[in-house]
């Protein structure tokens, strides 16, 4: 799908607002909490219905209101394509394709692919397991939206059996170890299928993972680093089956779910050393990116064309030669003429050498010019 208008109506901080997007780059320029993240944000909640900042839904209505609503005109594959979202503030929100209300809001994933570069990415790198869960799962969402079902279902099955865990107070009831047994055989069957998935996945983001951070690392002739990325499950190796029997009494124990996929992690290494503890902050950024990049490249790959790119405010936290790096791989696969893919990137200062926009606009306190 390609975007070319935007309005928003009691989003975060914007009353009413639209835009027009151009075919290639779009640059937004603003000072700091003048919602240019909040317009990026609410782009992403057209291809996602969620917000790329893990904010709940109350969260994106403006203060004083019940409802927002996020709108978007464009075109895929030759036809017209009008997208209505509406994000209430208690109950479940609403979403509409050409005026057609959706039975589930699930049915509206593919419609539009996003990318987000922001500079919360190197939580991926310096944070906890969780933000490389969802980095995997959301570009299998992107790469087919039939991969969203895999990630709601295991949420469900861990949900619910956690909440047994705890229920049982520690005691193996006969009535407790049968719904125990019942919710085990879910988690084996949903968990197996998305671990399975997510190091698929991992296989084929390593090439483009190395190739995109030797692209944006900046490093010198002759001093290149190894870049790696395992899907780290250490329960695969026997089975999550037996795993489940191995651990059950300390699950009963502790009364939480202790293994299977919402346990696992991505395991990153630099010069075949653990990223998170052992790269330097400026190997940790450029590793970040290069994760960015290589789902936004494996995606692009899959689904045959680039997703729409939404670069926040993102080269601020880079120097001028990762900054020209990023612009010449984006460029290379992402936006402009010949790739024929749009993005739009954020800016708090002045535009990144290298930045050919075809439409800037400015953002103060939630008006746009």
């Amino acid at each position: 799908m390609r975007l070319h208008h935007v309005w928003l109506t009691d989003f975060r901080n914007y009353q009413s607002a639209e835009l027009d997007l151009a075919p290639g780059l779009t640059v937004v320029v603003g000072g700091n909490g003048e919602g240019k993240t909040n317009l990026l944000e609410a782009i992403g909640y057209l291809a996602s219905l969620a917000s790329f900042r893990g904010a709940p839904p109350e969260a994106l209505v403006r203060s004083g209101c019940q409802r927002a609503v996020v709108r978007g005109e464009g075109d895929r594959e030759g036809r017209n394509l009008l997208v209505e979202a509406e994000i209430a503030c208690a109950g479940r929100g609403r979403v509409a394709v050409n005026r057609q209300p959706l039975r589930r809001s699930a049915e509206l994933l593919g419609a539009l692919r996003a990318s987000v570069f922001s500079p919360d990415d190197l939580e991926l790198v310096k944070g906890g397991p969780s933000a490389r869960r969802r980095y995997l799962d959301d570009a299998l969402v992107g790469v087919h939206p039939r991969n969203d079902a895999l990630r709601r279902d295991l949420e469900r099955v861990v949900r619910q059996r956690t909440t047994l865990l705890r229920q049982s107070g520690g005691r193996l009831s006969p009535d407790i170890a049968t719904t125990l047994d019942v919710w085990d055989a879910k988690l084996i069957s949903v968990g197996e299928a998305l671990a399975a998935a997510r190091s698929e996945l991992v296989d084929r983001l390593q090439p483009a993972l190395a190739r995109a951070y030797e692209q944006v690392a900046g490093r010198p002739a002759g001093q290149k680093a190894t870049v790696t990325a395992r899907y780290d499950a250490p329960w695969r190796d026997q089975g999550l089956a037996a795993a489940l029997v191995a651990a059950r009494s300390e699950e009963l124990r502790r009364g939480v779910s202790l293994v299977g996929p919402h346990r696992d992690d991505l395991a990153l290494t630099v010069s075949a050393m653990p990223a998170r503890t052992h790269a330097s902050q400026g190997e940790q950024r450029s590793l970040a990116l290069a994760l960015r990049l290589a789902a936004h490249s494996v995606v692009g790959e899959a689904v045959g064309e680039p997703p729409f790119l939404l670069l926040d405010d993102v080269f601020s936290e880079l120097d001028a030669t990762r900054s020209r790096a990023l612009l010449d791989a984006l460029a290379a696969t992402s936006f402009g003429h010949t790739a024929g893919g749009q993005a739009v990137l954020t800016t708090a200062e002045a535009l990144p050498a290298g930045a050919e926009p075809e439409l800037v606009v400015r953002i103060a306190g939630g008006r746009i010019t």
